[in-house]
């Protein structure tokens, strides 16, 4: 526990200063927000406390920026809105870090209660747009209970699967005095980051799993975005090198060992690469933190039934919710992976040598796939390949730089084709909500968490990077050396894809018009490069990261031609039979 900033017996504060005290006494993560008449005594406090605000030009985008800044550090986000349109504008990013589970906190001013409910200005049910939007709402009623109430929005947060929380505070309460209890002003440090408050499955539960894989010829591990909420990635490789299981992966799940390593199987789901057939021919699958949901199970049609499943999840709700387990692991990845290590301790060695021919299979299967995409990797055609962007930006990318994606095909050609050199959240989806506009606002958030030298990109499409264009103003103005790669192909392309895979060539409305975004981000005091030559990509990039006081705006004119916008056929666009190729 912390000590009280002051040691007066009792301290007479606005709401507002008491609000700021304690997220002084919490670390003071970089808040995102814009203000309004309800908050002010706070953000004056947070000028006096010295902690760091930033204005930012869409209530959404600063979540989506506290959201990618809370995924690289693990630490608690904060957003703040004013109330009204200020507040429901967040409701996009708030469910995406709710399906995400990431920790926020989300402070957003409300009308004087005095007064409430007689046509305030901007007043509205906020709070019951709100709730769904978020793992708990807490609303100050109380202007002494501020301190106790800003420790459960942190607890909350955290705790058990990780999400935001609402911490709605009154015009009345913010710009009130209140006499506060100096001994109320600590918090617990056990709560400002994740995991907290871990759990572990049960003993018996571990038993039962570790028998099912101590049996198993061909088993195989598939990972999801709870890897990183746990940051179980020692126990993870610590399971499957001693084991000798190979490791899939969902797009939240990538980083859960390094894409390099010679047991990573890449991605499963609606596109793989050798993935899905080595589930279907397993013999024992071990799911860690993944809801299996629509994406990671190919519309439910991966085969998942008639095996023995493990399914390791800290939401016990998810487990058996689109898939019946054979033995439930309920707790935290980390934890569950550590204790199913500890009970195959005895035999290990010789199970792992049983298993080597299996895992040469995977490693040669893999390599001739990567072999086989080399004609998009390496493609000279004009306008670019998406495969050849990410071939340079791997080639480019050092171990520990974050690459931030974007919603729609930014995720999906990443999440097939992009490696990640090491173990960690050095690859940030969105993929709780998946909607498109998350790139610009989660590199700032991402830069900010990374410092200077580590280089943050964050690959956008042209629609997405449409919807956020104003935020380049605040990354200029905060001097954030981030580089974006806006994928011009003048259209909303996940669409036209679909629309190409569907109607054969009947299109509405996804066509874009053609827009020089290297000039829009000279005109807004950026550093913009058109590229057009695939052979300018690596100097392209090269510039961008060694510009590390001033964003850097690629724009990448890639292929027009809709049958090529996607990096695979999508399942619920053409009819799948068993043992198809479609990656």
């Amino acid at each position: 526990m912390t000590e009280v900033l002051r040691n007066d017996p009792v301290r007479r504060l606005l709401g507002g200063r008491a609000l700021a005290e304690m997220l002084k006494l919490a670390g003071g993560s970089p808040m995102f927000g814009m203000g309004g008449f309800q908050l002010l005594p706070f953000y004056d406090a947070v000028r006096e406390l010295g902690l760091v605000h930033t204005l930012i030009n869409d209530e959404r985008c600063g979540c989506f920026a506290a959201d990618a800044w809370s995924r690289v550090t693990g630490r608690v986000g904060v957003v703040d809105a004013t109330l009204g349109p200020g507040a429901t504008n967040l409701t996009t990013a708030l469910v995406e870090s709710l399906n995400a589970g990431v920790p926020l906190i989300a402070i957003v001013g409300d009308a004087n209660r005095t007064h409430a409910w007689k046509n305030m200005t901007q007043e509205a049910r906020q709070l019951e747009i709100l709730a769904p939007c978020a793992k708990e709402v807490i609303r100050i009623e109380v202007g002494t209970r501020v301190p106790e109430l800003v420790r459960r929005a942190f607890a909350v947060a955290t705790s058990g699967r990780p999400g935001p929380v609402i911490l709605d505070v009154p015009e009345d309460i913010a710009h009130g005095e209140f006499d506060y209890d100096a001994k109320d002003f600590w918090i617990d440090e056990e709560t400002l980051s994740i995991p907290s408050r871990t759990s572990r499955p049960g003993r018996t539960a571990t038993n039962k799993a570790a028998a099912y894989l101590r049996e198993a010829k061909r088993p195989i591990i598939m990972v999801g975005g709870g890897i990183h909420l746990s940051q179980g990635y020692d126990a993870l490789l610590r399971l499957a090198e001693q084991e000798n299981i190979p490791v899939a992966h969902t797009m939240s799940g990538k980083g859960g060992i390094a894409c390099t390593h010679n047991l990573n199987a890449g991605l499963f789901g609606r596109y793989d690469r050798i993935a899905n057939d080595l589930i279907d021919a397993s013999d024992c699958l071990l799911v860690v933190g993944c809801k299996l949901g629509e994406i990671a199970t190919k519309r439910f049609a991966l085969p998942l039934s008639g095996k023995p499943l493990i399914h390791l999840e800290v939401w016990p709700e998810e487990i058996g919710r689109t898939t019946p387990p054979t033995v439930a692991l309920v707790g935290d990845a980390g934890e569950g992976l550590s204790d199913l290590a500890d009970a195959l301790t005895d035999g290990a060695e010789s199970r792992s040598a049983s298993r080597q021919a299996y895992c040469d299979e995977v490693v040669e299967k893999m390599a001739k796939w990567v072999e086989s995409a080399e004609p998009r990797y390496g493609s000279e055609e004009q306008p670019i390949n998406m495969g050849r962007v990410i071939r340079e930006l791997m080639n480019t990318m050092p171990a520990d730089g974050v690459l931030v994606a974007d919603g729609g095909f930014a995720g999906h050609w990443t999440g097939l084709l992009y490696d990640t050199k090491q173990a960690g959240r050095t690859y940030v989806p969105d993929r709780g909500f998946a909607s498109i506009g998350y790139g610009l606002p989660g590199a700032i958030g991402a830069q900010l968490a990374c410092g200077k030298d580590r280089p943050v990109v964050a690959l956008t499409g042209d629609g997405g990077f449409n919807m956020t264009l104003g935020e380049l103003e605040t990354a200029r103005r905060l001097k954030l050396g981030l580089t974006m790669i806006v994928v011009n192909n003048a259209a909303s392309g996940y669409v036209k894809a679909l629309q190409h895979a569907m109607y054969g060539g009947r299109y509405q409305s996804s066509d874009l018009e053609e827009v020089n975004y290297a000039n829009a981000a000279n005109a807004l005091g950026c550093e913009g490069i058109r590229v057009e030559d695939p052979g300018q990509l690596a100097e392209a990039l090269r510039r961008g990261m060694e510009n590390k006081n001033q964003p850097t705006v690629l724009d990448v004119v890639v292929t027009r031609d809709p049958a090529k916008m996607l990096p695979a056929v999508d399942s619920r666009t053409a009819p799948i039979k068993k043992g198809d190729r479609i990656a």
